[in-house]
């Protein structure tokens, strides 16, 4: 018994001896994958994070500013310097949304300098300063700094993951921003077209898995924490109808003409910008933000306050009928998220947009009130001005579906989303690959540390 225990514990000690090499690689290819896999799960926590902490901070100010009608006129431009100051000081790159930062990332050439637009710095300087801004009532959303949060925290991860994995660099930033998305919107079908249309022009079988490995992590997480809900919660539609078709075409159009112009203004700095103003920009840009920051409590306490913050709780009120919001509220948040963007703060536009859209329905319901029923005409208005901003169709019309259940007017929204995104095209450049084109030229030598 003793020789015959003997010779099997030899035969298992030359067994492991010979297949030494080949655990030890298994070892590391599994070590990856918990890496990645965990990664995954910050992402969603940190969207969560990021998502609770925005949504206080626009409560916060919006309640003292009711109680304190002065605090704006003070707040908003010295904390807007005070950003400025920090973004420009410590966390350059953490400017505007995000989206552009990480698509410039992504097709970064293989030589030459490089000031990286995505890292962990850059990643706490994005929720920190994005909260802060939002805290102060500029009009920001905080689903597209999310993207470069999630490819951040991605592509550190990427360091402690084994060659034989082999998950490229540009394969973990698109997974990390589409599980951004995916978390931020609680919407995962989203964060898969998203990663195609916006990320990666084209994906290779791999990478799918890579990416919808990361969204439904991140997805768990935060349907966890943020509940199973949509975004907007459930809306009730009618469906489709004949006489929806004029519906459709109405909202595509003012949309995408209004999304285009939108579009454009956000891209006039990187597009030729001249005159007084621009100058002025440009020579002093902690009196321009200063300067934005008093038009925006200006606007604010005209409006009533329904343009400082993202625009969630008025386009959740508009859907769900509970609460009155002004006839105004699309133009004037229009002009708000101009002044944001303009200012050089981190900052979305995502809800934003969206919130905009359901205002301009909102002035079009008496015009198609005898056509389609109410929230038809406000989500179709909110496809078509998300999609017409960012020139994305499938991703607008996925993520407002997703957003709002609204499964029963899908060929509506898939048309509303192509007409204006066509109509948009006809003013203004792709929005996030313009950006990101000019990052890619303006990307400075490393000074030497």
């Amino acid at each position: 018994m003793q020789r015959w225990l003997e010779a099997r514990l030899r035969r298992a000690q030359a067994w492991m001896r010979a297949n030494q090499n080949h655990l030890l690689a298994r070892m590391k290819v599994w070590g990856g994958r918990l890496v990645f896999w965990g990664c995954a799960i910050v992402v969603g926590l940190a969207a969560v994070a990021f998502a609770l902490l925005s949504d206080k901070a626009g409560e916060t100010f919006v309640h003292f500013a009711e109680r304190f009608p002065w605090l704006p006129f003070v707040l908003t431009p010295a904390a807007g310097a005070a950003l400025l100051w920090l973004t420009r000081e410590y966390f350059p790159g953490v400017q505007g949304s995000g989206i552009p930062q990480v698509v410039a990332e992504i097709r970064r050439p293989a030589q030459g300098p490089w000031r990286p637009l995505v890292s962990l710095r850059i990643a706490q300087g994005k929720i920190v300063l994005g909260v802060a801004a939002v805290g102060a009532g500029f009009s920001f959303g905080r689903e597209g700094p999310t993207v470069q949060v999630g490819a951040s925290l991605m592509a550190a991860a990427g360091r402690f993951m084994p060659t034989t994995l082999r998950i490229h660099r540009q394969h973990l930033l698109v997974a990390g921003g589409a599980a951004g998305i995916a978390a931020a919107f609680n919407a995962p079908l989203a964060g898969i077209v998203f990663a195609i249309e916006e990320l990666s022009r084209s994906v290779e079988s791999r990478l799918s898995g890579v990416v919808i490995a990361a969204i439904v992590l991140a997805g768990v997480v935060a349907q966890h924490f943020l509940g199973s809900e949509n975004y907007f919660g459930r809306v009730v539609f009618f469906g489709e109808s004949n006489e929806l078709f004029y519906t459709v075409l109405v909202c595509a159009v003012v949309t995408g003409v209004a999304g285009g112009v939108f579009a454009r203004m956000l891209l006039i700095p990187v597009t030729g910008w001249k005159g007084r103003l621009a100058d002025f920009r440009a020579a002093h840009p902690y009196a321009f933000v200063v300067f934005c920051g008093l038009l925006l409590a200006a606007l604010g306490t005209v409006s009533g306050g329904v343009t400082w913050g993202s625009g969630f709780t008025e386009a959740e009120a508009l859907l769900s009928g509970r609460e009155e919001v002004p006839w105004y509220f699309g133009p004037a948040k229009f002009v708000a998220t101009v002044l944001s963007y303009l200012s050089g703060l981190p900052g979305g536009i995502f809800a934003p947009s969206l919130a905009i859209g359901a205002g301009i329905g909102q002035d079009l319901l008496p015009l198609l009130i005898d056509h389609a029923f109410p929230t038809s005409v406000l989500v179709l208005c909110m496809v078509g001005f998300l999609a017409a901003t960012t020139q994305a169709p499938i991703t607008a019309f996925i993520i407002v579906m997703e957003m709002v259940a609204g499964y029963s007017l899908v060929m509506s929204l898939m048309a509303t989303a192509l007409i204006a995104s066509v109509v948009s095209r006809m003013i203004s450049k792709p929005l996030y690959a313009t950006l990101a084109e000019h990052m890619l030229r303006q990307q400075a030598p490393v000074e030497p540390k």
